[in-house]
């Protein structure tokens, strides 16, 4: 042969060798497919994500400029908003009880009272079209459609919000800014400004949002406006949101789910490419016969190697186009999928940049996966041909075979890098995912290893010989447990921690702890609510007083005293809210002392009033034990010292605060008061809800039996999402198991055959082969829901510190399909190794 490499002669060797493997080379190229699909819908729904969010952003905030603040705006603050410009809106927005009176249904709902013609870009979505412009005229109301299903509401009824009722002009599907699933958590009533004041729901302790929505001409720079104002909005609290904002936190946030769903399908893609790295070893061992005739001829070892890298490469093309083009069908779904998470109506175009980064991704990896079992060929020699047996090369002592295993490593941390924006995120990431596969495989081996020490030699022949096959020569019993166990441990992971969650508010729901909560109760009301509390046999868990109040000072300094100053930006923000606070002379069940000691009751001798303090509000602010606050309750100032810090379980169903004033100093200070209640079923729960809103509408009652179902439904929808990503994984390893199968398929044969020659029926064949693939698919299964069970139980002591107990009906389920699944194509697979005469097999040249 001449010393120059002949790329013709290289590519002709190449198509002739692949002619009687196509099939197998198909095989290769279906384990990438998914994984390469998976990462150009990916990347186009990201890239259309942005072209949307670039386009539609104006009808996201429904203005040019919104201005937020959480108090109406007075004297220079009122001058500055009226400054800005007549062709404005105004909205307040708080949490009340809605009333059908048709139904005699009741629920918390986000009541939006506006004025003006907001909004000025997009339009509130409604059935009939024509409601969006007609409540503004009347006494109606646009009503949430996810209230209107709940209680069978329809056009034309009446809904009851305070002292007002509103007609239902239409049902709102959508407004500015709005998704599926906040429409479900606070479903939105909006009326005219104009019947807030005779709603009566304006009172002393109502939580408000105020925000004031602007339309500015056509070439006005609203970016250098806010920025020449900006530290007049600081100084009046007010936070601002433009087009340019809206569209860069709204682009983030979609940017974030993206490259974390990207990180998910590059994980199919990583089992499809260790798939082909195992199939391609065997194949490679299949042909070394071939390979070393070629040596005889004088090929040299690299162009033997170079033949097969061609084939691999065509592999890589291939797969990759083929992966593109689905991924590109499949990008037009995604939108349906991921609909609840949107605030605007996506519209999906073909993305030339993502199919270009798959088809790059695509054939590099797999060509970099390819390469170890690959190496091989090199080391192959002429004497091979002589050779009855052939010694398995070991490649562990190949130092380029472990060069290539540091550059996929490195591969792995770059795609995670470029998804991530931070080296630290990929850092873990690829040694999580690294030590995933590890672990894995090394549970894979470990599985096998302890079947083949304590090999039940008592079971029948067939139970034997199936079990047996998990260890023969060539198998793949590692691999196949790698992938379809990590798709199994995602899926069951994913259902485990959303049973974590549900069960831990369903725990702090049971017995007597209490599923009403009650809150705005004004003073005079308190009696009132006892005696319709004692009425319906409803006992009163808690009854605390709360009292509005500002900070002013802290050691000393004011809101003044932080404004230009960058490092203590998070202080002066403290002073721009309201905190609602409480008095009692000892501590919960919820709380515990971590800093500092508890005083309960104020001596006034002692001069500052003692107060506690949440523990992360603490360390937010930079306020420490001894720290001096004043605080102003209505005009009142208060001089009091930090002298103890609490650490809060804020997941408990009791009313826990950032502040908490001692007993003998607020008791006649303006307050409202909250209530816990336990109703015993939901007809209790539904005729005392009835009477509460009916005497006084402005109490606003949250439900936690409604909550528990409104986070079902929450992790239903995000859930959906990630197991639609996981699929891919789960799909991916079935594919690797038929590769497997049809690889692999020559070897059953004859093993099939030898057991035919020494007297096996086709129905005992049928069933080893069953039986291996049921312990094959057991062992996957076993690992993967193994793995999700110490990684949720993990996840609960340490992260969500609840109790872990998993259902155990879910998870048998999933050991069973996935089991009865990797049967079933193994024998579908594998049907036509039953139907072949020994002597055919016995003839052919091995």
């Amino acid at each position: 042969m001449q010393n120059q490499i002949n790329f013709s002669w290289l590519l002709k060797m190449a198509w002739r060798d692949s002619r009687k493997n196509r099939s197998r080379l198909v095989l290769f190229i279906s384990s990438i497919i998914l994984g390469i699909a998976a990462l150009v819908a990916i990347y186009s729904l990201g890239d259309n994500l942005k072209d949307n969010i670039d386009e539609q952003a104006a009808t996201l905030i429904g203005a040019d400029l919104a201005l937020y603040g959480n108090r109406a705006v007075q004297d220079k603050a009122k001058e500055l908003v009226d400054s800005l410009g007549k062709n404005r809106s105004e909205e307040r927005s708080f949490a009340s009880m809605v009333y059908f009176a048709k139904s005699g249904g009741n629920r918390l709902a986000q009541v939006k009272a506006i004025s003006g013609d907001y909004p000025y870009y997009g339009k509130f979505e409604t059935i009939p079209v024509t409601a969006e412009k007609t409540f503004r005229a009347g006494k109606e109301a646009l009503v949430d459609q996810t209230l209107m299903l709940q209680y069978q509401a329809k056009v034309g009824d009446s809904i009851k919000i305070g002292e007002v009722t509103f007609l239902i002009a239409g049902i709102l599907e959508k407004a500015p800014g709005s998704t599926g699933i906040t429409s479900s958590v606070a479903p939105t009533v909006y009326i005219p400004m104009r019947y807030l004041g005779q709603t009566g729901l304006m009172q002393k302790g109502s939580r408000v949002a105020y925000r004031y929505y602007f339309k500015f001409p056509a070439k006005t720079d609203v970016e250098a406006l806010v920025k020449r104002l900006e530290p007049r909005f600081e100084s009046y609290d007010l936070d601002y949101n433009t087009v340019q904002e809206q569209k860069e936190d709204t682009g983030r946030s979609f940017a974030d789910l993206t490259r974390f769903l990207a990180l998910v399908g590059f994980v199919a893609l990583l089992l499809g490419c260790i798939g082909v790295a195992s199939a391609i070893h065997i194949y490679i061992r299949e042909k070394l016969n071939s390979i070393a005739i070629l040596r005889c001829l004088g090929v040299k070892g690299s162009q033997a190697f170079l033949i097969f890298l061609i084939q691999i490469l065509g592999i890589g093309i291939i797969g990759s186009v083929l992966g593109a083009l689905l991924g590109t069908a499949i990008q037009q779904f995604l939108p349906f999928v991921i609909k609840d998470l949107l605030p605007f109506e996506l519209t999906t175009s073909i993305s030339w940049l993502s199919i270009g980064q798959g088809l790059a991704i695509g054939i590099l990896i797999s060509v970099l996966f390819a390469l170890p079992p690959l190496l091989s060929i090199r080391r192959v020699s002429p004497l091979n041909v002589l050779r009855i047996s052939l010694d398995p090369i070991k490649l562990d002592r190949d130092p380029v075979t472990w060069l290539l295993y540091v550059l996929i490593v490195l591969f792995i941390f770059g795609f995670a890098f470029l998804q991530m924006r931070t080296w630290i995120e990929a850092l873990i990431f690829t040694i999580s995912i690294v030590g995933a596969f590890l672990v894995l495989y090394a549970m894979a081996i470990a599985l096998t290893w302890l079947v083949r020490r304590f090999f039940p030699t008592s079971w029948s022949y067939l139970w034997r010989q199936g079990l047996a096959n998990l260890y023969r020569p060539n198998n793949q019993t590692s691999i196949l447990i790698v992938s379809i166990g990590l798709g199994t441990s995602l899926i069951c992971t994913l259902f485990f921690i959303q049973t974590i969650l549900l069960e831990r508010v369903r725990l702090s729901t049971s017995g007597n702890q209490p599923n009403i909560v009650l809150f705005d109760i004004q003073g005079s009301q308190k009696e009132g609510v006892l005696a319709i509390a004692k009425a319906h046999k409803v006992p009163v868990n808690q009854s605390v007083a709360i009292v509005n109040m500002r900070l002013e000072e802290v050691n000393g300094k004011t809101a003044a005293d932080f404004e230009g100053d960058t490092t203590a930006e998070q202080s002066r923000r403290i002073f721009g809210r309201e905190y609602r606070v409480t008095f009692r002379d000892s501590t919960t069940s919820s709380e515990k002392i971590t800093k500092g000691k508890w005083q309960g009751v104020y001596n006034k001798a002692a001069g500052l009033i003692p107060v506690s303090l949440e523990q992360g509000f603490a360390d937010r602010s930079r306020i420490k034990l001894g720290d001096t606050l004043v605080f102003n309750v209505q005009g009142t100032l208060m001089p009091t010292t930090v002298s103890s810090l609490r650490e809060v379980n804020w997941g408990a169903v009791q009313t826990n605060f950032l502040v908490v004033f001692p007993t003998g100093v607020l008791e006649d200070a303006p307050q409202f008061h909250a209530m816990l209640t336990h109703v015993p079923n939901p007809q209790v729960s539904a005729t005392f809800q009835q009477a509460i809103v009916r005497q006084f509408p402005n109490i606003a009652i949250i439900d936690l039996a409604l909550v528990l179902r409104l986070l079902d439904d929450i992790f239903n929808k995000i859930g959906f999402v990630i197991r639609f990503m996981a699929g891919f994984s789960i799909l991916t390893g079935l594919i690797v198991l038929i590769s497997s199968v049809l690889i692999s398929k020559y070897q059953r044969l004859q093993e099939s055959v030898l057991l035919r020659t020494l007297g096996a029926s086709r129905n005992q064949i049928f069933a080893i082969t069953a039986l291996e693939y049921f312990f094959l698919g057991s062992l996957a299964a076993f690992t993967g829901i193994l793995i999700a069970v110490a990684g949720s139980w993990s996840l609960a002591k340490f992260s969500f510190e609840a109790e872990f107990n998993p259902e155990i009906l879910p998870v048998i389920g999933v050991f069973l399909f996935v089991s009865l699944m990797t049967v079933f194509i193994g024998l579908v697979n594998s049907r036509g190794i039953l139907s072949r005469p020994p002597l055919e097999v016995l003839r052919q040249d091995v």
